[in-house]
């Protein structure tokens, strides 16, 4: 039985400027083209699927955007679970569930 990961990260360079949407956004392109389930949400990106292709998307990412930063800050944390996919929309649908009314949810 293969496990499911979902991986969180935001990644940024340290000496761009404030606005760093440009960087974001070139690893979406990344992260989209790999072909995985994902969400973007206002601090980072949800990714899901086995543990060697979320961590080949994070490696791009880092990759794409050393080309030209010289610093680099990555946060990451990790939910590695054997035997259950589509997670990254029923661990959100169980609680709205529980809750029995509509949450503000992307």
């Amino acid at each position: 039985m293969s496990a499911v990961v979902l991986l969180e990260f935001s990644i940024a360079p340290l000496e761009k400027g404030t606005s760093v949407s440009e960087y974001v956004a070139r690893s979406l392109k990344i992260i989209d083209a790999s072909g995985l389930d994902y969400r973007l949400h206002a601090m980072g990106t949800i990714v899901e699927g086995e543990l060697d292709q979320v961590l080949e998307v994070l490696r791009d990412c880092m990759k794409a955007m050393a080309a030209d930063c010289d610093r680099i800050t990555c946060t990451a944390k990790m939910d590695y679970r054997r035997g259950h996919s589509g997670r990254l929309a029923t661990k959100v649908e169980s609680v709205v569930e529980k809750l029995d009314t509509q949450l503000k949810t992307l």
